[in-house]
């Protein structure tokens, strides 16, 4: 659901779910991998039962029952106080009824109902992490940062995320109004249809001769998989080894821990990838790279934004502190915790923080995020006309080459078949250091 997970944004699992930022849902949701069972991962807490507390959370449940003007019932007010626990705990902890576990196992295999949106809180305000490819969201031009300050007329402001998501969720097909505000501007309405969403998590193709492409949306269950196998058909499209390759990690609000961990895996071949630390046993993980090598050592450029988080992070850091690639763009969202889904016995569950990643170098991403080693900021890019210009070898009676080499004139420049690159500046930026490095190398 788009706002499909509201958790879903949820991410970076531990259980494991590292995905994307505050976000929740709206749209997409990385997914989970197996949840620890309670009595396994519960800390043993010695200390007293608050009697006091206990008591005034009585009288306060008492109180509300006998005056508040309409009848509420224990079962209510009992849900809402577990939602509550949890919601203050920190953005990514949540209590999860039946409908919103369901929706997160669902998102694992990349295919839910909603908008396209993975969505976080800001200030108050309910804020667009990143919209996904090929979704309603993204084909209306939703862009990561926007703020939604209007659902279907209603404001925001003030709305707990689970409140903004319930609004966004509904039948398939139905159109929902969103009041989008950017980079301080004046707020615009946006018109869009809720829709079964099928996330590709691997996308790739060769972007000139000796020069790959892979774009990863989000980490699912088998992403790790089709980047191996995108990696060889590059290989098999370009007829021998590539000279360099750009990995797309802009917008990717994160998944599933594992996967994250195959993906830097086909790109490095020894030493640490990721960590966690936390206070329960199994909550303190390493992942160290095997010696395969699926990318042969290519020349790695890395696009990040501040639409990458969790799992687009760990990738990343990785790749960064091996000094595997070069990072481009800018400074990523910052989600360094990790969150466990601990089923109970209704069909709910508690998706609570239990960890913190750290990157090989013991970096804490939490709050900081992972800053690029070149800045490149988002540009248009526009195409210009060359000038009629004369080369020497359109002038009558002119010399022939002294080596015997045959004529160039002046020739009209033929018209090619569009290209990523020819429009997005980041990308552009990316090709264009791969092939200065390969004319440094010698290659």
């Amino acid at each position: 659901m788009l706002f499909s997970s509201r958790l879903t944004s949820l991410a970076l699992t531990i259980a494991v779910i590292i995905g994307a930022p505050l976000a929740q849902a709206a749209g997409a949701a990385p997914a989970a991998t197996p949840a620890a069972s309670p009595a396994a991962t519960a800390p043993n807490l010695k200390a007293p039962l608050p009697l006091d507390e206990l008591r005034t959370f009585a009288e306060v449940m008492d109180r509300i029952k006998a005056a508040y003007v309409e009848p509420v019932d224990d079962k209510t007010l009992l849900e809402n106080a577990i939602k509550g626990m949890l919601s203050n705990l920190d953005p990514h902890s949540a209590y999860l009824g039946p409908e919103d576990f369901q929706e997160l196992q669902e998102s694992t295999s990349g295919e839910f109902g909603g908008l396209g949106i993975e969505v976080g809180v800001e200030d108050g305000f309910i804020k667009v992490v990143s919209p996904i490819d090929d979704t309603p969201a993204s084909k209306a031009g939703i862009e990561a940062g926007d703020l939604i300050v209007k659902i279907n007329g209603a404001p925001t402001q003030g709305q707990t995320m689970q409140e903004a998501v319930d609004k966004m969720r509904g039948k398939l097909g139905e159109k929902i109004t969103l009041t989008l505000v950017r980079d301080g501007g004046t707020p615009f309405d946006v018109t869009l249809a809720r829709a079964t969403i099928q996330v590709k998590s691997v996308k790739s193709q060769m972007l000139e001769n000796g020069y790959g492409y892979i774009r990863i949306t989000q980490f699912q269950v088998k992403t790790g998989e089709e980047v191996g196998k995108a990696l060889a058909k590059l290989r098999k499209d370009n007829g021998k080894k590539m000279s360099g390759l750009i990995l797309d990690l802009r917008n990717n609000p994160g998944g599933v821990l594992q996967a994250a961990v195959e993906v830097a895996d086909h790109f490095l071949t020894k030493g640490l990838i990721v960590y966690t630390k936390g206070r329960i046993a199994n909550s303190e993980l390493r992942f160290s790279a095997d010696p395969a090598d699926a990318s042969e050592g290519v020349p790695l450029v890395v696009l990040i934004n501040g639409g990458s988080a969790s799992a687009s992070e760990i990738v990343a850091g990785a790749l960064q502190d091996q000094k595997r690639g070069i990072l481009m763009g800018t400074d990523t969202f910052g989600k360094g915790s990790v969150q466990t889904v601990l089923p109970l016995n209704n069909d709910r569950a508690l998706k609570i923080t239990t960890a913190l990643y750290y990157t090989p170098n013991g970096r804490s991403i939490q709050a900081q995020g992972i800053n690029p080693d070149i800045e490149v900021r988002r540009a248009k890019l526009t195409t210009e006309t060359d000038a009629e210009n004369y080369k020497e070898a359109d002038l009558l009676g002119h010399l022939g080459n002294g080596n015997g080499g045959a004529d160039k004139p002046t020739t009209k420049a033929k018209a090619g078949k569009a290209r990523p690159q020819d429009d997005d500046y980041q990308l552009n930026q990316a090709l264009s250091l791969l092939k200065g490095l390969s004319v440094t190398r010698g290659n």
